[in-house]
């Protein structure tokens, strides 16, 4: 394990990243949070599905 060589890898990484416009976060955060909707929509008709029909 090299720590300098890691270290300079993570320098250089955090060098090239740049914040985000706003634009771009809204869209990610629109697309992230439909996401969770989706999964959290899927667990709960799975679990009204497994609830109601008999064992």
């Amino acid at each position: 394990m090299d720590v300098k060589l890691d270290l300079s890898s993570y320098v250089r990484v955090l060098k090239l990243a740049s914040t985000p416009s706003w634009e771009e976060f809204s869209k990610i955060s629109k697309i992230a949070g439909a996401g969770i909707i989706l999964v959290g929509l899927l667990g709960f008709i799975i679990f009204a599905a497994m609830s109601f029909l008999p064992a």
